[in-house]
């Protein structure tokens, strides 16, 4: 049976943060959790875009500044998000940028890898005591098609290097990193026995403003009508990422996208990911990496390989 929007179970009394949630994908992920019942806290690098998003969505929301381009501003909002709530239940990371106007990060990384990745990365570390204490709580790290793309080894040169920082392979490299993550994440909490589960997904092809960002304004209709037959509205593209964040029949390590036209529209099911993204090996770099370039350690322990048996998907019985 086709997995929809009306599958979601009932979210009363959950605590859910999506990053990016103002406009696009993130607000339609935040929406539906808010109508089923969650309070749902709206994390947007604009104050007043996810107030403005707060009086749209209705059920009961509040609003987070959140800059992902910022370590300082990453540190905030996990601090605030701690001082109001005594636990999380979901931690949807949504937000991204894709080919934006030239700029490093405040912190002089590629602004590609340091908000699509090391943003997140040290958000879920410095929220994740929030999570590991709540049975049932979920990591959602939404990646995309472009992580076939992602190619190379990740280490603190190119991290900050802008070469190549508006191509299909900075983008991909970053979206190759939160598919990385993801299974890392998974693998170090199953060895901790924790009640926390990292799962990933990605949304196909939407025709949201991520695609407009940094194109020229004469390409964006362009742009826009190249997409209107392969892609899907906001809503549609949202549903693998609420999948993974609701559906308990999805465990932990697995990776969901739609199922038509080459993962670009349809229901939500289990994705194929590249040969790279699978790599256990890469992803311990990457965290090592990743944990001294944002300063964020988690405390796990080595996690072992064999802990990537956890990405098993019951719904297929096959490795997410």
């Amino acid at each position: 049976m086709a997995w929809s929007r009306a599958h979601v179970p009932d979210q009363s009394g959950r605590i859910a943060l999506v990053t990016g949630a103002s406009r696009g994908i993130g607000l339609e992920t935040a929406r539906v959790l808010a109508s089923r019942g969650a309070h749902v806290i709206l994390a947007s690098r604009t104050a007043e875009r996810a107030q403005d998003a707060v009086s749209r969505i209705g059920g009961s929301a509040e609003a987070v500044r959140l800059d992902l381009a910022s370590l300082e501003s990453v540190r905030r909002a996990a601090a605030e998000v701690r001082r109001r709530h005594g636990r999380l239940d979901l931690l949807v990371n949504n937000a991204g940028v894709m080919f934006p106007p030239y700029r490093h990060t405040a912190d002089g990384f590629e602004v590609h890898f340091g908000v699509n990745h090391l943003g997140h990365f040290a958000l879920t570390g410095l929220l994740l005591g929030l999570l590991a204490e709540v049975p049932g709580s979920r990591v959602v790290t939404v990646a995309s098609l472009a992580h076939r793309a992602g190619s190379g080894g990740f280490d603190a040169t190119r991290a900050r290097s802008a070469t190549g920082w508006r191509s299909v392979a900075a983008y991909g490299r970053s979206k190759l990193a939160n598919l990385l993550f993801a299974r890392a994440l998974q693998r170090r909490l199953a060895a901790a026995g924790a009640g926390t589960v990292s799962l990933a997904a990605h949304p196909g092809l939407s025709p949201t403003g991520l695609w407009h960002g940094g194109l020229p304004a004469l390409l964006r209709p362009v742009a826009a009508a190249g997409l209107r037959w392969p892609a899907q509205p906001a809503d549609a593209a949202a549903l693998p990422s609420l999948r993974a964040a609701t559906d308990p029949a999805v465990a932990g390590g697995a990776y969901l996208g739609p199922a038509e036209w080459f993962e670009s529209r349809g229901v939500p099911v289990p994705a194929r990911s590249s040969r790279a993204s699978q790599d256990v090996v890469a992803q311990d770099r990457l965290w090592e990496l990743s944990e001294e370039l944002t300063g964020v350690r988690y405390g796990f322990g080595p996690a072992p390989a064999g802990g990537a048996a956890a990405g098993v998907c019951p719904v297929t019985g096959v490795q997410g």
